[in-house]
């Protein structure tokens, strides 16, 4: 038991020693200018160990805002999962997005000003993150279907899950844009706070009744 953890350890240490010296040299030279061979002699490691841990150069580059990208594409499936008695999907997603918000969560974009220009400027990335919010949203729709006792590809289920994400998607890209405009995130804090009681308000008269957990 102790060589197993020793040996989780171990490997726990190499990928973030990956994760870190990669995220350091797409800030400095940019994405697409950095290549794999230059993150394993960074990192002192073999090329073959960099793709052991990380599939794709993407995953390197956003491996430190999303935690993990399988966690980021489960995130709206599993905040509406563990949603309260007598709480909507709505309302799970509101409070949880405003939480994030007062911690300044990577996760819903609040990854600093040499981060978010990276993104920015690498089409590659641009294209990941859009395709690891496509991927969270068919999560989601997953979640809210089971939840009905009906068909994934239900439509009507389909259009909710769209819908609501995209208010987080939304809400994401503002907060990306308020960080590369060079705002404070004191003040970012406020201005998408109130984003998003805005946002989360006009689906209310629409989605606040909806998927409401029993028992309340």
């Amino acid at each position: 038991m102790t060589n197993r953890s020793s040996s989780e350890s171990k490997k726990n240490e190499t990928r973030q020693l990956i994760s870190d010296h990669a995220t350091r040299l797409f800030i400095e030279r940019g994405f697409e200018e950095t290549t794999i061979a230059d993150i394993a002699a960074a990192s002192r490691v073999a090329k073959k160990t960099v793709t052991n841990y990380f599939a794709r150069k993407e995953e390197l580059a956003l491996d430190h805002q999303l935690d993990h990208q399988e966690e980021f594409v489960a995130g709206l499936a599993r905040t509406v999962a563990g949603r309260v008695a007598g709480e909507s999907a709505l309302g799970a997603l509101r409070r949880e997005f405003l939480a994030g918000v007062e911690r300044q969560d990577p996760v819903i974009g609040f990854a600093g000003e040499r981060f978010c220009r990276m993104i920015a400027e690498s089409p590659t990335l641009t294209a990941r993150l859009r395709d690891l919010h496509d991927q969270r949203e068919v999560a989601f729709a997953r979640l809210l279907a089971e939840e009905a006792g009906v068909a994934n590809d239900d439509f009507g289920v389909y259009a909710v899950a769209a819908q609501l994400g995209a208010a987080q998607r939304a809400l994401f890209q503002r907060i990306m844009r308020l960080t590369l405009s060079g705002l404070p995130n004191a003040d970012i804090v406020a201005t998408v706070a109130d984003d998003a009681h805005r946002v989360f308000g006009l689906l209310e008269a629409s989605f606040g009744d909806y998927a409401v957990r029993a028992g309340g």
